[in-house]
């Protein structure tokens, strides 16, 4: 099969869907690989690299969408990409369309089949969500800690706290990977860390994280008493395909004092925040009721070397498949990740 890597075209988004080595793989396979001038350069992965190990490099995406019928990408297809998509199509990336009525329209007037790396279901897991949710998870920690800092514009604590001081209260929404990510590099902090989750096993999972770690049941009343006095809260509320529960209402917002934070990695989904809104690297912060917002909506793009190669190494395995012919389809794993089939939505939490 021909198989094309486009460019990523979001502001700042520095990933590459297939690593060379990953490519490589696929080359020796039989299959040939086009890949966009440059498309690795952000993660450090120069043309070069691509070159030696067979794969051809095309100057440009209208090269890449001609010549490849698999079409391996990162991020959501945005104007650009999909003014280059066509029917014949099988394209194979993040599509979050819960939260994208416009380009669900777009994919299935195009026709095309997409298999969603979200939507990809194997042993009870998301193992192509996995990933960046982990990534996603510690950056949100990472930018929370920083957003707090008096010169961003935050109340000037340090979350760890030390001797003479209180330490930072961290509250997070959620206790996947991204969640557990998040709560874990928080309490190795010295933060006080509540997590809230509606599952036992992983509540349990969350206290063993350490003593500064408190798990409670995700009751609507709890979770506006937490928040009210955190200083950073970190929304991972996922339904998997489908559009994220609005957990923390903005009138919780309004009980929270005035520079703190609140980062949403929901919001790929449309976000767990009554108050969230998409936003980019470029302009990665808003301000609701003095409370600093940070909705990214790539967040594991900012570190595109490390999520390069993570999401390369989950990915191959069903690029492999998906190469192979039709016979993906009897795969249950990707036959969840369909998404649209042939100008058809598929998927049952998008109906």
């Amino acid at each position: 099969m021909r198989i094309g890597i486009p460019s990523e075209t979001k502001t700042l988004e520095g990933r590459v869907a297939l690593v060379p080595a990953a490519a490589a793989d696929l080359v020796r396979r039989g299959h040939e690989v086009f890949i966009q001038a440059g498309a690795g350069e952000k993660s450090g992965f120069a043309d070069e690299a691509y070159t030696r190990e067979g794969v051809t490099v095309v100057p440009d995406a209208a090269a890449v969408y001609e010549k490849g019928e698999l079409i391996v990408k990162v991020k959501e297809p945005i104007a650009g990409d999909l003014a280059l998509l066509k029917k014949h199509h099988l394209l194979f990336c993040y599509l979050h369309l819960a939260a994208e009525p416009e380009l669900t329209k777009s994919l299935l007037d195009i026709g095309l089949t997409g298999v969603a790396f979200e939507s990809v279901e194997e042993n009870g897991g998301l193992p192509l969500l996995l990933p960046m949710s982990v990534i996603a998870g510690r950056i949100a920690t990472q930018i929370g800690t920083t957003l707090l800092h008096r010169p961003q514009g935050g109340k000037g604590k340090l979350l760890g706290g030390m001797a003479t001081t209180s330490r930072g209260k961290v509250v997070v929404l959620g206790g996947g990977a991204a969640g557990k990510a998040a709560a874990s590099l928080a309490a190795a902090a010295g933060a006080r860390v509540v997590v809230f989750d509606k599952r036992q096993d992983r509540l349990a999972e969350m206290m063993d994280l350490g003593a500064n770690v408190t798990a409670l049941y995700a009751y609507e009343s709890s979770v506006a008493e937490e928040v009210r006095d955190a200083d950073l809260v970190v929304g991972a509320v996922l339904i998997p395909s489908a559009k994220a529960p609005r957990v923390v209402t903005e009138d919780m917002v309004k009980t929270m004092e005035k520079g703190s934070v609140l980062v949403d990695i929901s919001i790929d989904q449309g976000g767990c925040f009554e108050t969230s809104r998409p936003t980019t690297w470029k302009e990665p912060t808003y301000d609701v009721h003095g409370v600093t917002h940070f909705c990214v909506t790539n967040m594991p793009g900012a570190v595109p070397q490390t999520s390069s190669l993570a999401i390369s190494a989950a990915i191959l395995p069903y690029v492999q498949r998906l190469a192979g012919g039709n016979e993906w389809r009897d795969f249950a794993p990707l036959k969840a990740g369909i998404n649209v089939d042939g100008g058809k939505l598929v998927h049952p939490a998008l109906q």
